[in-house]
């Protein structure tokens, strides 16, 4: 079951995008600058974040294509034992739900960090 391990831990690694980059443009978007300067003041290591957030995201982007190709790869089966098969198809069920809702995370951290300074600019709002 290492692909769960993987699968929590690629959860937190994406939640690292959205916490570091997505957050912050957000409250700060809807004029909550005050909240934001609390927050990084209360939690520094959210600076060190959003100025390595190229490596967080290379970082978590990583961890989820390996999370994905472990849980959706060829060949996986679950053990012949009813009790185990039972327990191996529940697992997968949850780690699915927990890989795809880690890609949401990264996806919305992503479009906000690089994406929505863009197309604000491009479309002239």
């Amino acid at each position: 079951m290492k692909e769960s391990g993987l699968t929590w831990l690629t959860l937190f690694a994406s939640s690292g995008t959205l916490v570091c980059c997505a957050l912050p443009i957000i409250l700060v978007t809807l004029g909550l600058g005050a909240a934001v300067a609390s927050i990084t003041s209360a939690f520094p290591f959210l600076v060190t974040l959003s100025q390595h957030k190229i490596w967080v995201f290379i970082f978590s982007g990583l961890m989820l294509i390996l999370s994905g190709w472990l849980m959706y790869r060829p060949g996986r089966t679950c053990p012949a034992n009813t009790e185990l098969a039972e327990m191996c198809s529940r697992t997968q069920i949850w780690n699915r739900r927990v890989f795809w809702v880690s890609v949401a995370i990264w996806s919305t951290g992503f479009f906000a960090a690089y994406l929505a300074l863009p197309l604000r600019v491009w479309l002239g709002f």
